[in-house]
This record gives structure tokens, sequence and C-alpha cells, in this order.
């Protein structure tokens, strides 16, 4: 076991696992959770690593999941157990927040992103407060019905917060939009369809999305560093949601939706870093890690060394 380091200085961090995987095209994501949960990296588990980094680690267990009886051909696909499922996750983040945890939320697929920074919004939204919202991922995810190609409502959770999409979700908490554009940020995006470019360009987001193009130009530090200056001009600070397949495929191959020329592994971290020296961090999130998917275990593993990342974990 390494040494403690005081780097969360007594900070309760709640891990809350979300395991619904029916929101994406491939089935596995649901399987993340455990496996991001109960991995060993360097002998210690997730919530041992947050010990010895000074945290009180709580898990809450997982948010109850209502799953599909059976295939659905609509558009969106699943809709009302997407719709029940998400109410459940925003009431278990929620319950972190009033119990005064930072929350780790461990996915799932990207549609979750619905159901948890509802929440968030939420908490914030009744303290008097708007909060931000940094956004990596290789995909737009803001398809709506109108755009999608697939059915999939893992395309299509940015838009619902946005206040785009089914009435069911983009109506969760009571309100809408849940995200105000002008404090979010989009880091790592090369994938992106049609609909969702025409959709990037009408809401007037494209200075809001920093690509791998962006990257390749200017580096990472300084995408970041700027989609930190949005994010945290909102009131509250800002939320992390991060599908590992921003990353690389060489880096992190357990995903079902890899596109190449990601980040890499190191520039994935150092974003991290830069985060979470900000002081803005309120939440993190990981998504779409599919163990079925996965490689001698390297993305589950990854996964764990991002989330200590963003916690404040540093080379020295």
């Amino acid at each position: 076991m390494s040494c403690t380091i005081n780097v969360l200085n007594g900070k309760r961090v709640g891990l809350l696992g979300v395991p619904l995987g029916f929101g994406a095209g491939k089935i596995g994501s649901e399987l993340g959770t455990e496996a991001i949960r109960l991995s060993k990296v360097r002998g210690d588990s997730l919530a041992e690593h947050i010990r010895n980094l000074g945290g009180v680690a709580i898990d809450y267990g997982n948010a109850e999941i209502i799953k599909p009886t059976g295939p659905d051909t609509g558009n969106p696909k699943y809709l009302r157990e997407m719709t029940a499922s998400c109410q459940n996750i925003a009431n278990a983040v929620k319950n972190m927040l009033a119990d005064g945890a930072f929350p780790v939320i461990l996915g799932g697929d990207h549609s979750i992103a619905i159901g948890t920074f509802s929440a968030i919004s939420s908490f914030y939204r009744e303290n008097g407060r708007e909060i931000g919202l940094i956004w990596f991922d290789a995909h737009a995810d803001i398809n709506t019905p109108e755009t999608t190609m697939t059915g999939n409502i893992h395309g299509m959770p940015l838009a619902v917060l946005l206040g785009e999409g089914a009435s069911e979700l983009v109506n969760l908490e009571g309100f809408s939009p849940k995200l105000n554009k002008k404090y979010f940020a989009h880091v790592g995006a090369r994938d992106i369809d049609p609909g969702e470019r025409s959709r990037i360009e009408a809401l007037g987001l494209r200075d809001h999305f920093f690509t791998m193009s962006d990257i390749d130009k200017r580096g990472m530090t300084a995408c970041v560093e700027d989609a930190i200056k949005i994010a945290s001009s909102a009131p509250g600070g800002f939320a992390v949601t991060f599908d590992v397949d921003m990353i690389d495929p060489r880096f992190a191959p357990g995903s079902g939706t890899l596109v190449r020329g990601g980040a890499t592994y190191r520039e994935a971290h150092l974003a991290l870093e830069i985060i979470a020296e900000s002081g803005y961090l309120r939440s993190f999130e990981i998504v779409e890690v599919n163990p079925l998917l996965d490689q001698s275990n390297i993305t589950v593993e990854l996964a764990v060394e991002l989330i200590l990342s963003a916690l404040g974990k540093t080379i020295l």
C-alpha cells in the first residue's frame, strides 16, 4: 500500500455506481461500475486510494436502474426505462450532495449524465447558484431524436441538458434547461455527426468546443485552461463528465465507440490534473468503460487512475 498523502484534507468523497448500459448500442458498459469499483491498481482499490490521498471514501452503492424487458426500436430507444432510471440516478446523486459528499460517479454509458447532471444542477439551483460543466468526449452527444442515426440515448445527453429532446428527459427535476450554455465546454471531440454540427452552429457553441484539432494546434494545457475559464464562470463551479473514448484506443481499448486519434495517456491525466488544481471541480463522472471490450484490464485501471488525478493526485 502506498503512503498517505493528505491531498484531500479529510474531504468526504462519495462513490456512486450507475450500472446502466442500455443507452448504448453495445452491451457491456453497465459492467464498468463494478469493474472500476473493485479493480486493484498497484494493490489498492479505488476507495483505498482515496483514503491514501487523505480523503474519507463513502460508498453509496448503486443507483436503481429500471432495465428493459425486451428490444425497443423506438426513437429514442428505451425512453420509459431511461426516464425512470434517470430519476432514480438524480435522487441518488442529490442524496450524496445533501450529505456533503463530493460525488464520484462510476458509469455506465453516457446517457447517465442526464440523471447525474440534472441532480447537480437542481441541487445548486435550490441553493441559488448555477453550475458549469466540462464534457470530455470523442463525440458531441448533442443529437436529438430528429438528428440521431441510431436512436441510442447515449448520443443525446448533452442536447437533453441544454433543453432539447424527449420532454420526459428534458423536464426531469421540473425545470429546463439544466445547463446554461455559456457555462459549458467540451474537450476532445473528433467524431461529430452532421446533425450535431448543425446544432452546435445554431446554438453558437463552436467556441465552447475544443476539438482534437484544437488540441493538436494549441496543446492540451491551453485548451483545458480555456475550458476551465468558461465553466468556472458559473457561480457554483463546475462538474466534469469524462467519456473514456476521448482517449486514443491505444491507451483505452475498452469502450464501445472507439475513434482513432484521441488524447494520449499523459494528455488525459494532464487535463484532469489542471482541473483539480483549479479548485472549481464539484463532481466527477467517468463513463463508457466496457470490460467486455477491454484488453488486460488497462481501460478499467486507467479509469481509476483518472479519478485519482481529478481528485488531486500528482506525480510528486
